[in-house]
């Protein structure tokens, strides 16, 4: 091997990388384990709700430990936002995709039109929208179409006043179709801001939205998350936006300076009744112990006194340390005359805003003050500062003036190439805008834009009353900034609605024992991988094994680099990687047998035994990587995580195997030691085995037809058990104290809800209960609707006392009531259900192609290709005629559609190496028959398509017996693996066989030895 230096240089370097991005995972895990041990020493597991108290004192702990430094400058915070992402599955949390109305903008860009042509072409889109995979839009347009002589640009529809500046009533449809399009995409634009903004303050760590293509559709990941009503009222509740007059600072200054003496007042109180002084009257400010020390508070200009207090402020949250309970916590005072009074560390934000709203704090506001409300600024990417502003409410705190007057809002450039956000309002709107504008040019003051109780901008009127409704709003922008707030403003007028077509919502506990039984399948699988390639090949196998744990620390520093998000499935492709991975090293070592067995020298036998295998690994993997490729396009949160954990496999084990493996290797035959590539026992294993393949392929052309037959008439006489992901409904897992028979809970839910299925989740206490009662229904009532009739139906079963709530939100102290919950609505399910027919059909298109480029026969893409369909026809057919007595979850949903884009992965693994084997045997063997190359080629691959089956399915059992939610997942794998290790053997290479025989097959001219032999 040539560059040998090189590649142990990035090895190396790439594994300390890998140990880098690990090591901030190492870190954060071990705080978040002394803030365990913490809050159990504090809150033992005999008291009543020990579990939220715990809860609250791990993060409580984990923030006052947040920016102290743990190793080398990383803090807490910086480990906790670098670390490795997990999934829902394994942390908990909740997941929703959201739907925005695109009917909803349509009817408000329309404003609110009676036209029958336009109010027809959507009732007969929303009909068409049922079974049809096309956006909303597009559909839209197609049934408006239709219709005589109708019109976009018609006054009545879209050349309205609103939308003057884009659409004229001169423009054909084909003119309007894009300015919709572009409308449509800034209001989902808006709605996603809004979302982000939110999601923003929630508190969540490494939270994901993200737009889902076209479809108007918003994906949002929480991990984490617990407050489920929270969530819900977070991502569906109308963007609030209003317009506020604001208070200048100095006219909040002598406020300040006041509610600052109360607290020190207050405060001293506390100390004194500590000391063993009788106080009588009542304490209302912190009881923690503070430091008495005074400050002059004789001057009368209260300017003048503040900034002294901030001058001798000491930057401390320890409120036992602090001078001045309020200045202490102020780190910048605000400009005279401008907007801003205050700005405030992030991390004192809570309790500076608890000072002022406290109630007695609140009385010392002047009267003309009294409705003043305190709002904090939008926080700054490059600033942990937060700017205090203070609005001018009003008793029934109403704004002047709201949003939805808004019509357009743009980021653009003025005259001077700055940048600056443009605002159009409609006719009420203007009015109102004038008189707010004229007011506050006349009093020099400002006007705040706030969304979500959140001031987004407060300018200033520079040229009086603006009139019209166009305004400019000037500022140090940068553009990314101006397009935000060119969003938040038209999220003020989006008359779109956001649904909840999807959702999954999954305990911490359930989470914790995913991890659990991951970790136990993971170590397993590899121990006994480890064991078994040291059995097999000797010393060869160590440095494969060395080579494999190699391949585990590249894999995981790779996911933590790219911060990719870790699931269940993720741990399942990972652990899958390592079986098919031992691939790549069986194929070297086979290869390097067969030139020892030749008579070569060890070094020879080396060289040639990685060059021969080069083009067997290559092809091999392209072909897995090409089915992941489609899974990673087509796939959402656990499945995408398999995906990209199997890609990322794929390319690190092969440079582990074709490099670092050969780097021991060479190393340890470089002073003239013997390397076997066996053991006593498995020396002769598999030799001169002579087996004729192809004199059986007609006995297992009956065999696999018999049995595509019956999986067939099982599949059309009983189906599947389609999961919700395919049929839409909503599935619950519910955990009882004690076990529980599903088919006595089945009867009581089938009497509520007409329709339902109960079956065993794992443990004989723990039910999967789905239903598709009110499916087509959304909303928060119908889900709380839905949550009451079960939790009354399964009262018989559950602990007595169990309240509803208890139920609903999983009673963390005894382990019981809904663990996880998911929704999916009909039609989001059917999108998953053609996404996944789809995929399959694409993954077979490319590999197809794929083997037609390479092999430059047809014969072997179709032999590839039967053989495929064949697996993925038996799997099917296994599940059909199993799953009504199998004791595990044999749902069809996403996981599974992966596991059959892993089985057509595994089986073109497996039927590429025997055909690139066939391929050389015509090259090297030109004289032979037809028959004997293909058998040939068949006994030559034994030994290795036997043992990496082997290896894969030591994998696959372990799994199965120890991460039990993937049971059903990794038994159509283990399926799969059986099934294709047979079909590359029976049927793959018999079809191309059979097909090359009829139409002849082109042979070069044999060589000048084998004409004299």
């Amino acid at each position: 091997m040539q560059n040998k230096g090189l590649v142990r240089a990035f090895a190396i370097l790439f594994g300390l990388v890998c140990v880098y991005q690990l090591s901030y995972t190492y870190l954060s895990y071990t705080k978040e384990k002394e803030a365990e041990v913490y809050a159990q020493q504090k809150y033992p597991d005999d008291g009543e709700g020990y579990s939220e108290l715990r809860e609250a004192a791990e993060r409580n702990y984990l923030d006052s430990i947040g920016k102290e430094e743990i190793f080398a400058g990383i803090t807490y915070n910086d480990a906790k936002d670098k670390e490795l992402n997990k999934g829902l599955d394994l942390e908990g949390g909740i997941n929703v995709i959201l739907q925005i109305s695109v009917k909803d903008i349509l009817s408000g860009l329309a404003n609110k039109t009676k036209d029958p042509s336009f109010n027809q072409a959507l009732l007969a889109t929303d009909e068409l929208q049922k079974n049809s995979q096309n956006t909303y839009i597009e559909d839209f347009f197609s049934e408006f179409e239709k219709i005589p002589d109708a019109k976009l640009a018609s006054p009545d529809i879209f050349a309205n006043k609103n939308l003057s500046d884009d659409i004229t009533y001169d423009m054909t449809n084909d003119q309007v179709k894009p300015v919709l399009r572009k409308k449509i995409d800034e209001s989902v634009a808006s709605a996603f801001e809004v979302l982000r903004k939110r999601i923003d303050k929630f508190g969540v760590t490494q939270p994901n939205i993200q737009r889902l293509g076209e479809s108007g559709r918003i994906l949002v990941e929480l991990p984490g998350a617990r407050d489920i009503d929270r969530v819900r009222s977070l991502v569906t509740s109308t963007a609030q936006l209003e317009f506020w007059d604001v208070y200048k600072s100095e006219e909040i200054f002598p406020f300040l300076f006041s509610a600052n003496n109360l607290l020190k007042e207050e405060a001293d109180k506390v100390e004194k009744a500590k000391a063993g002084v009788e106080e009588t009257n009542e304490v209302v400010a912190d009881t923690t112990e503070v430091d008495t020390t005074q400050v002059d508070s004789t001057k009368t200009d209260a300017d003048a006194a503040i900034d002294e207090l901030l001058e001798d402020a000491e930057d401390s949250t320890d409120i036992a340390a602090q001078v001045n309970p309020l200045f202490d916590l102020i780190a910048v005072q605000g400009r005279q005359g401008g907007p801003v009074i205050v700005s405030v560390e992030q991390k004192n934000a809570d309790q500076f805003m608890a000072y002022l709203n406290d109630s007695k704090v609140r009385a010392l506001l002047p009267v003309e003050q009294r409705y003043a409300k305190f709002a904090w600024g939008k926080p700054s990417k490059d600033s942990e500062l937060l700017d205090l502003y203070v609005i001018k409410g009003n008793r029934d705190n109403d704004p002047e003036l709201s949003g939805g007057v808004i019509t357009d809002a743009r980021q653009e450039y003025n005259q001077l190439g700055a940048v600056t956000v443009t605002m159009q309002m409609d006719g009420k709107g203007a009015k109102k805008w004038e008189e707010m504008t004229g007011r506050a040019f006349s009093q020099q003051s400002q006007i705040a834009v706030v969304l979500d109780d959140v001031v987004y901008s407060a300018p200033g009127v520079t040229s009086g009353a603006i009139s019209g409704g166009r305004s400019e709003i000037t500022g140090d922008f940068s553009i990314e900034e101006g397009q935000d707030l060119a969003n938040v403003l038209r999220a003020g007028k989006l008359p779109a609605s956001a649904d909840i077509i999807q959702s999954e919502i999954v305990g911490p506990s359930l989470g914790q024992e995913a991890i659990d039984s991951g970790i136990m399948s993971f170590a397993i699988a590899l121990v006994l991988i480890l064991i078994w390639m040291i059995f097999y090949y000797g010393k060869a196998g160590a440095f494969a094994d060395v080579a494999l744990v190699v391949n585990i620390l590249f894999i995981f520093g790779v996911l933590a680099g790219l911060k990719a998000v870790l699931t269940l499935p993720g741990i399942a492709g990972i652990v899958l990687t390592i079986g098919m991975s031992v691939d790549a090293n069986v194929l070297i070592f086979e290869r390097i047998r067969e030139e020892l067995a030749k008579g070569k020298s060890q070094a020879d036998a080396i060289k040639d035994g990685f060059s021969n295998a080069l083009s067997s690994i290559l092809d091999a993997n392209i072909t897995t990587g090409l089915t992941g490729l489609i899974l990673l396009v087509i796939g959402t949160g656990p499945i995408k995580g398999f995906a990209t954990t199997l890609l990322i496999g794929i390319l690190t084990s092969l440079f582990t195997a074709i490099f670092v493996t050969r780097l021991f290797i060479n190393g340890y035959g470089k002073n003239g030691k013997e390397l076997a590539f066996s053991t006593g026992a498995t020396k002769n294993l598999f030799k001169n085995i002579n087996i004729d393949f192809l004199k059986k392929r007609k006995i297992a052309y009956v065999i696999s037809g018999i049995m595509i037959l019956v999986g067939i008439g099982s599949l059309v006489t009983q189906s599947l058990d389609y999961g919700v992901d395919f049929v839409g409904g909503r599935t619950y897992t519910v955990r009882f104290a004690n076990d529980v028979v599903p088919t006595d809970v089945e009867k009581d839910l089938v009497a509520t809800f007409e329709s339902a299925q109960a079956k065993t989740y794992g443990s004989n206490n723990q039910l999967k209960i789905t239903t598709k009662y009110k499916v087509d229904e959304t909303g928060e009532e119908i889900d709380a609707e839905i949550a009451n009739k079960l939790y009354e139906s399964l009262k018989p079963y559950l602990t007595d006392g169990l309240t509803y709530d208890q139920f609903a939100n999983g009673d963390k102290d005894k382990q019981v009531g809904i663990m996880s919950s998911m929704k999916v609505g009909p039609t989001i399910a059917d999108d998953i259900k053609q996404a996944a027919f789809w995929s399959v059909l694409g993954s077979l298109i490319v590999v197809f192609l794929y083997i037609l480029l390479r092999f430059r026969r047809w014969q072997f893409s179709l032999g590839a290709v039967a053989a495929v369909f064949h697996d993925v026809l038996i799997v099917l057919g296994i599940f059909s005629l199993t799953y009504k007595f199998m004791p595990f979850n044999m749902e069809i949903d996403q996981a599974f559609i992966a596991a059959i884009l892993t089985v057509i992965g595994y089986s073109l693994n497996d039927t590429v190496v025997v055909f690139d084997r066939i391929r050389e045997f015509f090259n090297e063997h030109t004289t032979w028959p037809l028959n004997k190359n293909v058998n040939g080629a068949l006994n030559s691959t034994l030994s290795r398509t036997l043992n990496t089956s082997l290896t894969t399915l030591l994998v696959l059992v372990a799994i199965f017996i120890f991460a039990v939610p993937l049971r059903g997942f990794m038994f159509s794998l283990i399926i799969g693996v059986l099934v294709g290790t047979y079909s590359s053997l029976f049927i793959a290479t018999p079809i191309m066989f059979d097909t090359v025989s009829k139409v002849g097959l082109k042979t070069k001219e044999p060589k000048e030895e084998e004409k004299k032999k």
